[in-house]
């Protein structure tokens, strides 16, 4: 049986593909660029998974506050959100309190957005400063270190980190 003969192989092949230069081209930016406040873990990226089950960036449902956690995998340690999914960094967010990432940027890189006014609880291992930033749409995004934090959409599961290392710009969160 080939790729094409598959049900959805050729489809979701080609899907990836496309998806991969619309994040690159989404997320490259232009601006200076410089080393985010969490330090980056290193990896080569690996290939995305399909962006239909990322977290939407919306605040917790959940009832209570939102715990970030730590988990670890092969990029290390890094931080997690809701539902366990990883967080990353974003390498141009450079101005302290703003997000650089907006638009079809924060489409395909959801920022982690609480209540106004709400801030998570730090997990075990959770050591550095968590606040939050006002977004130009006027939604509170959580920072870490003053890092803010995004998911990635192509992460389809806790533990997922298909974006580490995208377009040498996006990072996971360590704690």
């Amino acid at each position: 049986m080939t790729l094409i003969d598959r049900p959805y192989g050729f489809a979701r092949g080609l899907a990836l593909g496309v998806a991969a230069i619309v994040f690159a081209a989404a997320c490259s930016g232009t601006g200076a660029s410089a080393t985010p406040t969490v330090a980056p873990a290193t990896q080569a990226p690996a290939s995305a998974p399909p962006a239909s089950t990322a977290p939407s960036g919306a605040p917790s449902s959940a009832g209570g506050p939102l715990e970030l956690k730590v988990a670890t995998g092969t990029v290390g340690k890094f931080l997690t959100g809701e539902g366990d999914m990883t967080l990353y960094v974003f390498k141009k967010d450079t101005t302290p309190g703003k997000s650089s990432c907006n638009g079809d940027c924060a489409t395909n890189w959801p920022p982690l957005i609480v209540a106004a006014g709400a801030t998570p609880k730090a997990g075990a291992g959770v050591t550095g400063a968590l606040a939050s930033i006002k977004r130009d749409d006027g939604t509170d995004q959580v920072t870490y270190n003053g890092a803010p934090l995004y998911y990635f959409a192509a992460d389809a599961k806790a533990g997922d980190t298909s974006g580490q290392g995208v377009g040498g710009v996006w990072f996971v969160a360590n704690p």
